[in-house]
């Protein structure tokens, strides 16, 4: 395997690159662009989706006690879950910080944050990643390849996947057997990810056969440089600290969850059902990484799990399919379209900075 493609000394909006030769920076501008759109489409597509997802949730249920638990929800609890998913956002910065100078990667504080919030406006993408557009952004400001920062954002999903087991084992709850198939599929999909992103034979046979293709023999030393990098962040010495970061950052999200599940039981719901529940829906969304965001799946175990323990605590069925339904609704407010708004802002902020985002 070759060495590291060298990262581009370039200044924002530069138009040489390292060794003073004008690139055909048309193209790339194009495609950036292009990528842009297609993630803008399918921020719109998604929430046309949600929309339509949680109707389908809220009229399959008592529509009208849905309405009357949604209106007696104290609004504080909502603000308090938004500030915990804020957190979580800080906290796994940490982790970015991290891993950008494990990949010589240098951005100031105040970019560096403003463009790990701005892939946020992405998570609704399949498999959140969508949020490899940072890679666009740490471009457009230092000129990094893509294919150098783009490793990044698939770390950062391998070791949350990684936090959310670890979230389910601290638990220590024992899984409903119906869904315990989730987190042995997610172990799986870890384990084989691991191998072949830490085997470089197997990296090398991909890459043999890529070659054979014109295509494939143009991108290669791409595919090549993101292997590289893969290989830096996921190695096995470089995973403990990453997760834990995760599993910190994750767990204010889950204490997020608490507080609106608890609002709709007498005397709340328990703290570690909450941080299990949670966790395994997150996972339950990422497994099921075609739906973006996983959008529809985890929706349908957290309210599945969240009714079950509601009749465990003594609500009727129709009270709490209902308020299973509301804080199924409430939390992804606080989490998963919080966060889009979070990124939007951030993007907009990006560019009053920066001008144009590729």
């Amino acid at each position: 395997m070759s060495a590291p493609t060298p990262l581009h000394d370039m200044a924002p909006g530069s138009s040489e690159t390292v060794d003073g030769s004008a690139p055909d920076a048309t193209p790339a501008v194009d495609a950036a662009r292009a990528t842009r759109r297609r993630l803008q489409r399918g921020i719109v597509l998604a929430a046309i989706a949600t929309a339509i997802l949680y109707a389908v949730f809220v009229l399959s249920t008592d529509a009208r006690s849905v309405g009357r638990a949604i209106a007696q929800f104290p609004p504080w609890i909502l603000f308090a879950a938004m500030a915990l998913s804020f957190g979580n956002y800080v906290v796994r910065f940490v982790r970015w910080q991290m891993y950008c100078r494990r990949l010589s990667i240098v951005l100031d504080a105040r970019t560096s944050f403003t463009i790990h919030l701005a892939g946020l406006a992405f998570t609704v993408s399949p498999g959140k990643m969508g949020e490899a557009f940072k890679s666009l952004l740490v471009k457009r400001v230092i000129g990094t390849p893509v294919h150098v920062s783009a490793p990044i954002v698939l770390a950062e999903r391998f070791t949350d996947l990684l936090a959310f087991l670890l979230l389910i084992a601290i638990s220590g709850l024992s899984l409903p057997a119906d869904h315990a198939w989730v987190v042995w599929c997610t172990f799986a999909l870890c384990a084989v990810l691991f191998v072949f992103v830490t085997w470089q034979r197997a990296q090398s046979l991909t890459l043999a056969l890529v070659s054979r293709t014109r295509l494939g023999k143009r991108i290669a030393p791409r595919i090549e440089g993101a292997l590289t990098s893969s290989r830096t962040l996921l190695h096995w010495r470089a995973l403990l600290l990453p997760t834990l970061i995760a599993a910190v950052g994750w767990s204010l999200e889950c204490a997020g969850f608490w507080l609106v599940s608890s609002a709709f039981v007498p005397g709340g719901v328990p703290f570690l059902f909450a941080v299990s529940t949670y966790a395994l829906a997150a996972v339950a969304g990422a497994v099921a990484f075609i739906f973006p965001g996983g959008l529809g799946v985890t929706e349908a175990s957290m309210g599945a799990l969240l009714r079950r323990r509601y009749v465990a605590l003594g609500l009727g069925l129709d009270a709490a399919t209902a308020g299973a339904v509301s804080a199924t609704i409430l939390i992804r407010f606080a989490t998963l379209w919080f966060a889009v708004g979070v990124g939007l802002v951030a993007l907009f902020v990006f560019r009053r900075r920066f001008g144009t985002l590729a």
